[in-house]
């Protein structure tokens, strides 16, 4: 694709400060950074308009807690048009990590990923959103 120059106007202690970033995250230059900003900011839209999106839900919880594989699996049935797969792993005597792939409205995703987070026992859970890359050329 071709590229389009531009300017930006910005104050200089802001500039040093994402310059500081810049170089702090490896990007090569200013450029590469930029458009990152701006892909993750598409990437939100995106699931703020209803379009096909996917994630990443991950889920630490205490696997003693009676009956909480039962719901989190029974969760994930329900909302089955959104899971993609999961994965567990134990990660010690107490914990387990879930990790869910899902795909589908941002919208539904959220309610699902709040539905699993909310579940006693759960620890600690997250959704990363993302996307499925097609909107971004």
């Amino acid at each position: 694709m071709p590229l389009v120059r531009f300017g930006v106007s910005i104050e200089q202690e802001l500039l040093a400060r994402f310059d500081r970033e810049v170089v702090a995250r490896g990007y090569v230059n200013r450029s590469e950074a930029i458009r990152d900003l701006i892909r993750e900011r598409l990437v939100q839209e995106e699931w703020r308009g209803g379009e096909e999106v996917v994630g990443v839900i991950t889920l630490v919880y205490d696997h003693h807690v009676r009956g909480i594989e039962a719901r989190l699996t029974e969760i994930q049935h329900q909302h089955h048009p959104q899971v993609l797969s999961t994965m567990h792993v134990h990660l010690d005597h107490d914990n387990c990590l879930e990790v869910v792939a899902v795909k589908g409205e941002g919208e539904r995703i959220a309610e699902l990923a709040a539905k699993l987070i909310g579940i006693r026992g759960v620890r600690h859970g997250r959704l990363t959103a993302t996307t499925t890359g097609r909107r971004l050329k």
